[in-house]
């Protein structure tokens, strides 16, 4: 028997329904990832799942004895100084007998120390990371059948997410999660289900496999819709041909034109994209900063020490770190907000910033969409365009109604596509962008990533979005938190590559003197003979050649023909990519470890 079942589910908060006639199966130890546009309906499934909410029509078909827990999207106020263990407590479904009030105790106990977690600690004092790990706790301390995460990696740092993606991987039970961080989907789902609609579609693949059989089947849609609509037209033209429609003969026609008009009429349309584009000023000069030996902290803590980066015109930077580490201070520092306490910073000409900030302090809570976009303005000028301020807004899927109404009343998700839509509206040369990426939906995900990939002028980028910062850019600046600040090149996926080498070859900073003594004495690294050079020098035409085969073979997986050709031709290509990826990931790490030797 399945864990959990749904039948005929249908469910609406009032207007278009948000699923209609949903079935579903969940078997113990599935990893499912729940996709969907925001607003789709994702958060009211996982509520029918977990019996908080009833659905109007339909069943909810559970095993016997089985346990749900649900991790909620948002960190909730915990009441006066509610300790840590209490916390956890809560999620203990516990006999009202005092004589079983012990086995409460040790799996609080248990759970704690298995997420590594103070019980004595008050809630309200942790970071954001630890708040979300104890909310975690709470949500296992009954060792559940069935756990149900709402976005669980939203505001951890990257250091977090991959704790909680290894916890996880370990976890005996049934997963179903919502994310908007596709690393995190990739690495744990084996199963993906998708909202669209109204309807809930049942992949049975990994994440990578369902982007290209969603694909193709929109592009299947569409073709499909195509046809219907050509036929309706074709139908529409002929009964307004008069007497000749009205005939004896020609009812059944007129009948048929009736179904095709109630079926068009009831086709519920893909919600559009996000238009997204930045209004751009004239190019900066060629320095955008320069910093010289910047060093900065509070008090006795320092968060940069001798720090020294050189940002010019088009350089696309990520900035990342845990948690308070100092990235926000760093961007200050860079913007002019902050002065250093030693060093200097340089700033270039005709700088033009605009600053997208994590806490949303720009929103004006109390006014509606349209007031704080337009800012008083009916007419926007975007790159020379004028356009009104509903038709703007359109373009980030807020309808007339929904821009009338107070941000406060916004998800999350519409609060981050309203600040886009502010900040856009300015032309700039500089783009500072902090924590952009939470609560947005895939397909505005991927093209905020492509606007930011696009922008004309130089990119400052703080993310925990692993699969954003390698595709967008340059070069990463990892804030330790202990002072120490250094620049790598490439995305997340080459800092980790080069931290490992350099980790490899000395001793971090870090360690605390006993663990670096025990590493012992960092050994010189001999200089590049005159045949390594020679490697080093051709490395690049290397790589060059080897990413050009890989994008042809991208290339080619992208056409749907290409999945028409025979099976050992399909698995041939795709052993060809792996090999490519392998050979990259080898001549990557063998420029570095000459590079560093030069």
């Amino acid at each position: 028997m399945a864990l959990l079942s749904l039948r005929d589910i249908s469910f609406t908060w009032g207007g278009t329904p948000l699923l209609e006639h949903v079935d579903l199966e969940i078997e113990r130890g599935e990893r499912i990832g729940l996709l969907g546009r925001n607003g789709a309906g994702k958060s009211t499934l996982m509520k029918i799942l977990s019996g908080e909410v009833a659905p109007d029509d339909g069943d909810v078909l559970s095993g016997p004895q089985v346990r749900i827990a649900r991790l909620i999207q948002e960190v909730p106020v915990a009441a006066g100084g509610q300790l840590v263990a209490e916390l956890v407590a809560e999620g203990y479904e516990t006999d009202p007998d005092p004589a079983h009030q012990w086995e409460a105790e040790e799996a609080v106990a248990r759970v704690l120390a298995r997420m590594e977690i103070d019980g004595d600690q008050a809630f309200a004092t942790l970071s954001s990371g630890m708040k979300r790990r104890a909310l975690l706790a709470r949500a296992l301390v009954h060792e559940p059948d069935l756990l149900l995460l709402d976005e669980p990696t939203n505001h951890l740092d990257i250091e977090s997410i991959t704790w909680l993606e290894g916890h996880l991987k370990k976890y005996d039970g049934a997963l179903l999660f919502v994310t908007h961080d596709r690393s995190f989907l990739e690495s744990l789902s084996g199963r993906i289900l998708e909202i669209d609609r109204g309807r809930l579609y049942d992949w049975t693949c990994d994440y990578a496999t369902f982007l290209k059989r969603k694909q193709l089947q929109l592009d299947a849609e569409e073709r499909q819709n195509e046809l219907f609509d050509k036929k309706l037209a074709e139908e529409e033209v002929w009964i307004r041909q008069g007497i000749k429609a009205r005939r004896t003969r020609n009812e059944g026609r007129v009948r048929a034109l009736k179904a095709l008009r109630k079926e068009r009429s009831q086709r519920r349309e893909r919600i559009g994209n996000v238009k997204m584009q930045a209004g751009l000023a004239d190019p900066s000069g060629q320095l955008v900063v320069e910093l010289k030996n910047v060093s900065f902290g509070y008090g006795d803590r320092p968060l940069v020490r001798d720090f020294s980066a050189l940002i010019s015109r088009g350089d696309k930077i990520g900035i990342i770190g845990p948690n308070g580490a100092g990235k926000s201070t760093l961007l200050k520092l860079i913007l002019g907000d902050l002065q250093p306490t030693s060093g200097t910073i340089r700033q270039g000409t005709n700088l033009r910033v605009i600053y997208f900030d994590q806490l949303r302090e720009q929103i004006d809570e109390e006014k509606t969409v349209v007031e704080n976009v337009g800012e008083g303005q009916e007419l926007l000028t975007i790159n020379g365009q004028s356009k009104h301020i509903y038709g703007y807004l359109q373009d980030f899927l807020f309808t007339p109604e929904r821009a009338r109404r107070p941000a406060r009343y916004l998800s999350g998700g519409e609060r981050n596509r309203l600040l886009l839509a502010r900040i856009f509206k300015r032309p700039s040369n500089l783009l500072v962008l902090d924590e952009p990426t939470n609560d947005l939906d895939a397909e505005t995900l991927e093209l905020l990533e492509e606007l930011v990939t696009e922008y004309g002028g130089t990119v400052l980028l703080v993310s925990h979005d692993r699969t954003f910062l390698n595709n967008v850019v340059t070069s990463t600046i990892y804030v330790q938190g202990d002072g120490h600040v250094r620049e790598y090149d490439g995305g997340y996926d080459d800092f980790v590559r080069q931290r490992d080498v350099q980790e490899r070859l000395t001793p971090s900073p870090s360690l605390p003197r006993s663990a670096a003594s025990l590493a012992g004495p960092a050994v010189k690294k001999p200089k590049l003979s005159f045949k390594e050079r020679q490697e080093l020098e051709s490395i690049p035409d290397k790589i060059e050649a080897l990413e050009q085969e890989q994008a042809g073979l991208h290339g080619q997986m992208a056409d749907p023909a290409f999945f028409k050709q025979s099976a050992p031709d399909i698995a041939a290509a795709t052993r060809r990519l792996e090999t490519l990826a392998a050979e990259l990931r080898e001549i990557y790490d063998r420029w570095t470890l000459l590079s560093e030797r030069e």
